[in-house]
């Protein structure tokens, strides 16, 4: 965001049609501030007028303008970072740990636009480390795919992905170009038993390029690994910054046992 950018959007009003002009001084700015966020007027990234700026529109200390800029910080709607201010943050993307699903739709679900990128492609023998992530005893083709998703035009999360081609042949002659391969195995191939392993680690240098992050940064990440039958079909590494994304998981207590 330039400073141009920052000047050509009005700072938050002390009113508005939803009577967020009431209230003390700092719910005032609270309120003109969170209305800008969640009608999309000031989209993730955008940068928050300064505490200086807030003062003087308002009339009021820096300390008045601070106690509500920490009240959005606490509420996740802003990032707050010393010398480079306050800007809006991206959603905090939430999946549930015991389910598939479509990476376009989680980012969707958090009303941002989704893009995808295959960054790299390659059919060929399994390695000893493929087979033992396969479960495959020889060395059979694989398909071995590297590939982006985006929301709002931000990196969300890097796949990491080995389809054995024994289970799912026809993902040879997809290019993947257009279609991400998560979407194509969920569409195409059945499946009927995963195992998740979830951990967390620092972003080395590739993994920081890639999502647009500093080497050592924290990131989550989801592996997981999809059976038909006895075969695995596929095993797939995604990598989230960890500051945007969250698991959850429903569960309900056990039952007793008899006696």
């Amino acid at each position: 965001m330039t400073d141009d950018q920052t000047r050509d959007t009005p700072t938050p009003q002390a009113a508005g049609p939803d009577g967020a002009g009431e209230g003390t001084l700092h719910q005032r700015i609270f309120h003109a501030i969170e209305g800008q966020i969640l009608s999309g007027a000031w989209p993730p990234g955008y940068k928050i007028p300064a505490e200086t700026a807030l003062a003087e529109t308002y009339g009021c200390s820096r300390m008045t303008a601070n106690k509500a800029l920490s009240e959005l910080a606490r509420l996740g709607l802003i990032e707050r970072r010393r010398k480079s201010g306050s800007t809006v943050r991206a959603p905090v993307s939430q999946s549930a740990v015991l389910e598939i699903h479509e990476i376009r739709a989680e980012v969707e679900g958090l009303e941002l636009a989704y893009d995808y990128r295959l960054l790299s492609r390659k059919r060929r023998l399994a390695s000893a480390q493929d087979r033992d992530r396969l479960g495959l005893p020889l060395r059979r083709p694989v398909l071995e795919l590297t590939c982006l998703h985006l929301a709002g035009g931000r990196p969300f999360c890097l796949e990491e992905r080995l389809i054995n081609l024994d289970c799912a042949p026809g993902a040879e002659e997809e290019s993947f170009a257009e279609t991400a391969p998560g979407a194509w195995l969920l569409t195409l191939v059945p499946w009927n038993a995963a195992e998740h392993t979830i951990r967390a680690r620092a972003a080395d240098a590739e993994i920081a390029e890639a999502l647009g992050l500093g080497p050592g940064a924290p990131c989550l990440i989801v592996e997981r690994r999809t059976f038909s039958q006895s075969a695995t079909i596929t095993h797939v590494r995604l990598i989230y910054p960890g500051d945007r994304h969250a698991l959850t998981a429903s569960f309900a207590p056990s039952q007793p046992k008899e006696r």
